[in-house]
């Protein structure tokens, strides 16, 4: 090994500034509580876009926003013609968001353009960083916009012809913020594929973190099912109304719920059942309820569990309708399936964790994330690091600095073997 291919080889981010811009960046929308609200298209979100693309600048890349907002700050290659190696995420959050959650990811890039620029690094392959618009679907629905548009899981007009709840639209919010780019968004439509794409991330959950592993070697992403139920009995006098007489919804309802759970017990390691939203009608103390409306999120690693855990759940469904009184409707409305990243960029974090002397835990996602809709155009994997106590979409979430950086190194060389180090 030359000496150029051994500095490189111990090449290193800088902690204490990767630190320093996500706190900068937090302040942005800043809580009370030490979190952040920072909501897709606001003013606080141009605010936002505007740092990151002065310090990209500042770093002398170029800056191209598509027509859905996405913002990628390129880096060029010796090669330039060549795929770039991408990386990002997202830096909207949630009305009671953290620090962390897509902003690391987005940060961590960042930190890749600065260290390879300090050192003088060239790389073979051009080098992106994005931002994705709309990641986490707070403002506006659906979920995951900007990416969505870019793999073509909606078109780009449907996006825009969103709006929030007090009206005003995705186009709109995109103009008045300054950020209606008019280069392609969609790759149907002319948009570059990557070469490769890695996204840095926050677990958002408790594995790494309990088994004491600083790095996630993300292999996939577990699939979704979202699905709303509807159970109907009879609203009644709660006090003339015998037991025996009554068409509860909600006592039915409640067997139902519990069976989400069961099924998701039976599908483990990777199944997840979840009940996130309840409405009972009429909602009076001394009414029996006639109507409840739930939803239910199912998720899995493969298809053929999540379509063991539907079929689960419809039988379960049919089955209450036998034992009680009530009439149950079940209506799928979501499905993301299931994803498996690229085995040789897994492997590939697999490696950067190793040189950088870090233990690493193969992880599925049980999030959606951008990378999860970038997998459809070019080779993607995920890096993850552990949260404090699992804990995010929340305005305590916490991560520790070290480990932020150990991610963001991991990152740094798995981007480099893929782009090619001249």
């Amino acid at each position: 090994m030359n000496d150029r291919l051994a500095t490189v080889a111990t090449l290193a981010v800088n902690g204490p500034r990767l630190w320093q811009s996500l706190m900068e960046l937090g302040q942005l929308g800043a809580t009370e509580k030490g979190g952040v609200c920072r909501l897709a298209l606001t003013e606080l979100d141009r605010q936002a876009r505007d740092l990151f693309v002065a310090w990209c600048q500042a770093e002398g890349c170029s800056i191209r926003i598509d027509q859905i907002g996405n913002i990628f700050a390129r880096r060029p290659g010796v090669r330039d013609d060549l795929p770039a190696i991408g990386t990002g995420s997202h830096i909207d959050t949630q009305p009671t968001g953290g620090k962390f959650d897509g902003n690391y990811g987005v940060m961590a890039g960042l930190e890749v353009l600065r260290t390879l620029n300090q050192h003088g690094v060239r790389t073979e392959a051009p080098i992106e960083v994005c931002v994705w618009t709309n990641e986490e679907g707070s403002r506006f629905v659906p979920v995951m916009m900007g990416s969505g548009v870019y793999c073509d899981a909606f078109t780009l007009e449907h996006a825009l012809t969103r709006s929030d709840h007090e009206g005003v639209t995705v186009r709109e919010a995109l103009a008045a913020i300054g950020y209606a780019g008019d280069v392609p968004a969609a790759v149907s439509a002319g948009a570059p594929r990557f070469g490769a794409y890695f996204e840095a991330h926050i677990e958002q959950g408790p594995v790494l973190e309990d088994a004491g592993i600083v790095i996630g070697a993300v292999t996939g992403a577990l699939g979704q099912r979202w699905y709303d139920v509807v159970v109907s009995g009879m609203e009644a006098h709660a006090g003339p109304t015998p037991m025996g007489l009554r068409k509860d919804a909600l006592f039915a309802a409640t067997h139902l719920m519990q069976e989400v759970v069961n099924i998701a017990m039976a599908h483990q390691p990777n199944g997840r059942g979840t009940v996130g939203c309840v409405h009972v009608h009429p909602n009076s103390r001394n009414v029996i309820p006639g109507k409840v409306e739930f939803t239910v999120d199912f998720r899995h690693a493969d298809d053929a569990g999540l379509l063991a855990m539907d079929a689960a759940l419809r039988q379960a469904a049919a089955e209450l309708s036998g034992r009680f009184p009530v009439q149950v409707n079940v209506e799928q409305v979501v499905y993301f399936e299931p994803v498996a990243f690229t085995p040789a960029l897994v492997e590939a974090i697999r490696t950067g964790a190793d040189r950088a002397g870090c233990r690493h835990l193969d992880i599925v996602s049980g999030a959606g994330h951008d990378a999860v809709y970038v997998a459809r155009t070019a080779p993607t994997a995920m890096i993850f690091v552990p949260c404090k106590d699992g804990i995010s979409h929340n305005e305590i979430e916490d991560a520790d600095p070290t480990h932020l950086e150990a991610g963001a190194n991991v990152l740094l060389h798995a981007m480099l073997e893929r782009a090619g180090v001249v």
